[in-house]
């Protein structure tokens, strides 16, 4: 089933564009791009990850340890530990004390800039997880710029092993999701033979050390040999598990974004050749947006109990935050933004809020690079879940919402990094335009917390990574663990 987005979220634009008005105190607007900005939140420590361009970190605790496994994009940076250029992969740092990161290894990644490049995602799981991993071990999950995806022995941080290459021969990679209670994993892959840059190829990583292929899935219209225009190509997906029974898959970044939901059990167990019948089979439904808005992360908040609702008949409702992506710099495309859609009704889901940052709060269309919405966390931990939102918007730093009434976000606090010495302009903008007319901006790319309720950010411009707090009034909305 497909609905257009606008259709459905219509009649309730009037809300969209209310909700979008509770935003916290501006920043200053004139403020230096040398100067860090907050607002109920602080740095407790910093690292500059060799000045690499930073994707997606993954915060795990083994061993006693608190290990970041941070992805990063394409480039080539000395590696101060061997003295050697090496093309940025995946860096490892020890984040025990947040206070002290220590820098542990980097694995080199493949060759090239951007996305084109590097190793910019991991997924962690450990042996204890998986119903065959070996208890004693730790496991990484992690692209091969747009080559491959790997699998890695990370029991001993210092000293990372590859075990396998999963898969090979692709033209992409992108936003993989690896369950670790049951193994499955959903790879983001760009066959050479499909019609798009990227679709999913699914494995069962039970046993890291013998993948075993399930099938390749894609939306109706981009596998081989099928006709017309096809759907945005995937760019990532989160899934909700056996227990919910469900994967949710974002397709397109700042345009032709699609939302689909998919009966998890269906694509496992149903007919696995590649025709249009059987990718139709597992889709519950699908909302399209519209042209200039994508889907970058499409993170469920499920079971959500809103405090208006509890004398009312089906109080509970079920949401989709969709975070759009900007990946043009000075403003040159659609404001991106953060879109709450309701999908209680599962074949019939409709938009009911959005936020954004507003621009003239701080002149972020000025100060050059992207500015707009990219990627919340990902890391379900009860300490944020489903009551605080962190949202990654480049020059705009990073913000953190309230979202226990999603049809109601709150801005909380906020957090925009200084720029460093370190800091580059984006590799996108030097690609596009004439490198003289790039600016350097702080461009916080992704965010993601521990189960401490620690908050990491890393840059896309070669600022480096940091570990942030909550304080003041938004610190008491979240369930920290007892000290």
């Amino acid at each position: 089933m497909a609905i257009q987005f606008m259709r459905l979220a219509g009649a309730g634009l009037a809300v969209l564009v209310l909700a979008a008005c509770q935003s916290g105190p501006s920043p200053n607007p004139d403020r230096p791009d040398t100067q860090a900005e907050a607002w109920n939140m602080k740095v407790v420590g910093f690292h500059n990850l060799q000045a690499r361009s930073a994707y997606q970190p993954t915060i795990v605790e083994q061993n006693g340890r608190w290990i970041a496994y941070v992805g990063l994009h394409g480039g080539t940076r000395m590696n101060a530990q061997n003295g050697q250029l090496e093309h940025n992969g995946t860096a490892i740092v020890d984040v025990t004390d947040p206070r002290e990161p220590k820098f542990v290894v980097h694995i080199p990644g493949e060759r090239g800039e951007g996305e084109a490049g590097g190793g910019q995602m991991t997924r962690i799981c450990k042996g204890t997880q998986l119903p065959k991993g070996d208890p004693a071990k730790v496991y990484m999950l992690r692209v091969f710029g747009d080559q491959q995806h790997e699998m890695w022995d990370v029991t001993t941080p210092e000293k990372p092993a590859r075990l396998n290459v999963i898969v090979g021969n692709l033209r992409s990679t992108h936003k993989s999701w690896w369950e670790c209670d049951t193994g499955i994993a959903y790879l983001v892959s760009g066959p050479k033979d499909w019609r798009v840059r990227r679709m999913t190829k699914v494995y069962d990583l039970s046993d890291p050390a013998k993948p075993v292929f399930i099938r390749d899935y894609g939306m109706d219209g981009q596998q081989p040999g099928a006709t017309g225009q096809p759907p945005f190509e995937l760019h990532g997906m989160i899934s909700a598990g056996p227990q919910k029974n469900r994967l949710y898959m974002g397709h397109g970044n700042n345009k032709f974004g699609i939302l689909q939901i998919v009966d998890r059990e269906k694509l496992l167990t149903g007919p696995k050749e590649v025709t249009r019948e059987n990718l139709n089979y597992p889709q519950v439904s699908r909302l399209e947006f519209p042209t200039n808005s994508g889907a970058h992360t499409v993170l469920p908040l499920l079971d959500m109990e809103i405090e208006h609702f509890k004398k009312s008949q089906n109080s509970k409702r079920d949401f989709i935050v969709a975070v759009n992506e900007s990946i043009n710099d000075e403003c040159r495309e659609a404001n991106q933004q953060v879109w709450f859609i309701d999908i209680s009704q599962e074949t019939r889901p409709f938009g009911v809020a959005n936020w954004t940052v507003k621009e003239a709060s701080g002149k972020f269309c000025d100060r050059g690079e992207r500015f707009g919405a990219h990627s919340p966390q990902e890391n379900m931990t009860p300490i944020f879940h489903k009551k605080i939102l962190f949202v990654t918007w480049f020059s705009a730093g990073l913000r953190a919402l309230d979202v226990r009434n999603p049809y109601e976000p709150k801005e909380i606090a906020y957090y925009i990094p200084a720029i460093t010495a370190d800091t580059k302009a984006d590799p996108t903008c030097l690609r596009r335009r004439n490198a003289a007319t790039c600016k350097i901006s702080i461009q916080t790319n992704n965010v993601e917390v521990d189960d401490r309720g620690y908050i990491y950010i890393v840059d896309r411009a070669d600022t480096g990574l940091h570990i942030l707090d909550l304080t003041g009034s938004a610190r008491e909305l979240a369930s920290y663990p007892a000290k």
